[in-house]
């Protein structure tokens, strides 16, 4: 038989609501009294009931993670590791993390998350390009928001996000001090703000090092960022009258694509065309050649929203300030040797 609240008391010799104090955090009871109470909870094997918790705190003990259809059903797995990010750094706080998907467009009669109308969450996470009804129909709902990688023109709100613009600029100078002068840029939609500034950094790159911002060699506002809409922003590059020695794709998955696009003109990466991605998801090391890439902490931003979230939760205080999170270079062979004669 499992053991109950009543035979971690009589353990510990205290009564039953010191012992509920204990488990819920509260500041009632000396810290000796607290650790003889867990120290009984532990030996005991003892599991509190989770519904006699929420009684206990007025909270559910659950964070909600929303992520758009879009992202989910993607084969790159970018906000998969965010979303792991998050679960085990709730368990360390012991939340649980339900996760649930929606469209782009949202409707406040039809498209509710059902933890959202059940009032069965603490908070709400959300990653990566959403609708900004949504991001404004939680907060005027009462319930703390935190965004990862996705920021909105207006409001102010919790958020981690990735430093795009210092993370480009480093790729860019990169292939510049490898010698190459015509380098080319392929991307999603600049709606994003992780593509509008990675676009900014490359543009300071190449700034920087006197080298024309040539517009030609932008392919912007690509369909998605997906490797058909590399492989196709890359081909559009290479029928250019002067094509570029090297490409910057906003993330791994046009990256890929991009190889791709090379190969199919009867070219070679690196010799003819170096690539560079961003993200460093975990098939970038597995291309031939493998990829050269920005790292972005992945998981660290998952686990940061949640510690953002649960201070906000626990403390009833609003904080609305923004993280940004440091890329690192990954060199692989993509990318290639000095070039000659340049």
């Amino acid at each position: 038989m499992a053991p109950t609240i009543k035979d971690v008391a009589r353990k510990a010799g205290v009564a039953q609501s010191t012992v509920s104090l204990a488990i819920n955090g509260k500041k009632y009871i000396s810290q000796a009294t607290r650790q003889k109470v867990l120290k009984a909870i532990r030996e005991l094997n003892y599991h509190p009931r989770r519904f006699a918790r929420v009684l206990a705190t007025r909270k559910t003990g659950n964070i909600g993670f929303i992520l758009s259809n879009k992202y989910f059903y993607q084969a790159e797995p970018f906000y998969t590791r965010i979303f792991l990010g998050t679960e085990f750094e709730a368990r360390e706080h012991k939340y649980y993390v339900l996760l649930t998907t929606i469209g782009e467009e949202f409707n406040p009669k039809k498209s509710v998350p059902r933890f959202l109308v059940e009032k069965n969450v603490d908070g709400v996470i959300l990653t990566g390009k959403v609708t900004d009804a949504l991001i404004f129909y939680i907060r005027n709902s009462g319930i703390p928001v935190v965004l990862i990688d996705y920021f909105p023109k207006e409001g102010k709100f919790p958020s981690v996000l990735i430093d795009n613009l210092q993370g480009s600029y480093e790729a860019v100078i990169h292939l510049i001090k490898l010698g190459h002068r015509c380098i080319g840029f392929i991307g999603g939609s600049i709606d994003h703000p992780s593509i509008r500034d990675r676009l900014k950094g490359y543009e300071q790159a190449l700034q920087e090092h006197g080298l024309s911002n040539n517009n030609n060699l932008v392919a912007k506002n690509q369909p998605d960022s997906s490797a058909e809409d590399g492989c196709q922003a890359t081909k559009k590059l290479l029928r250019l009258a002067t094509r570029p020695t090297a490409i910057f794709a906003t993330n791994d998955t046009m990256a890929m694509g991009s190889i791709k696009a090379v190969r199919e003109a009867g070219l070679r990466v690196p010799e003819d065309c170096a690539i560079v991605g961003f993200d460093d998801i975990e098939v970038a090391s597995h291309t031939h050649p493998p990829l050269t890439t920005m790292r972005v902490p992945k998981e660290e931003m998952g686990a940061l929203a949640v510690r953002k979230m649960t201070e906000i939760i626990e403390s009833g205080e609003k904080f609305n300030e923004k993280t940004l999170i440091a890329t690192e270079l990954i060199v692989r062979g993509s990318c290639g040797a000095k070039l000659s004669g340049r």
